[in-house]
């Protein structure tokens, strides 16, 4: 098992790696392996990767975000520019369907809301506006409802599981109730994670996805 001090040292590289990342202004602290990021990042997408980034370290279970967003004054945008701004890349997406996602903006914190079919698109309007200019966070209220149900949801997210070579699919529960899947056992990483959040989220009839996985060494 990997040491604090040693996940720290390895986020902190990351860090530093990553070109998108001013590693100087993130502060960084680890404890049993969950990661706390402090300090100020010049833009969201900036913050994203810093995320990101400590996600890809071995040996770490969770990430904390507790770092904030500091828009410097040329990059600033009023309210009304940036929800305009975030109407339009909303409605020039292709994967979002029209009309389907609204946007509220407040010194530059986006709050989206709305209902779509699928999680994917869920996640394509969520994509389609953080990376404007003058963004300080995201909040993605946008809930999935399935246009119809699927039979042997289960089966089908276990399939996708078992095609995944970087998985054990052995150690992973799925339950499925009036599509809330909820998933439990064990993976090795936050990646191993979050790909098995996707392949659930990408089954036909799914609204909720719980998951209770735990990340050992």
């Amino acid at each position: 098992m990997r040491t604090d001090m040693q996940i720290r040292k390895d986020v902190l590289d990351e860090l530093e790696w990553d070109p998108a990342i001013d590693a100087a202004g993130v502060g960084v602290e680890v404890r049993n392996g969950v990661v706390t990021l402090s300090g100020h990042l010049r833009s969201y997408p900036e913050k994203l990767a810093a995320e990101r980034a400590a996600q890809r370290v071995s040996g770490v279970k969770a990430v904390a975000v507790e770092a904030d967003v500091r828009i410097s004054d040329g990059k600033a945008r009023s309210d009304s520019d940036l929800a305009l701004a975030a109407s339009d890349a909303l409605r020039w997406n292709a994967l979002v369907p029209e009309d389907s996602v609204k946007v509220l903006v407040e010194d530059g914190r986006l709050t989206l809301s709305g209902q779509v079919p699928w999680a994917y698109q869920r996640s394509a309007a969520e994509s389609a506006v953080r990376d404007l200019l003058g963004v300080v966070s995201v909040n993605n209220q946008v809930t999935v409802r399935p246009k119809a149900s699927a039979g042997n949801v289960k089966g089908k997210i276990e399939a996708a599981l078992h095609r995944a070579a970087r998985l054990d699919a052995q150690a992973i529960t799925i339950s499925v109730d009036s599509g809330r899947v909820t998933l439990d056992g064990t993976v090795h990483s936050l990646a191993e994670r979050r790909l098995v959040e996707e392949a659930a989220w990408s089954a036909t009839g799914v609204s909720a996805v719980v998951d209770r996985l735990q990340i050992v060494d």
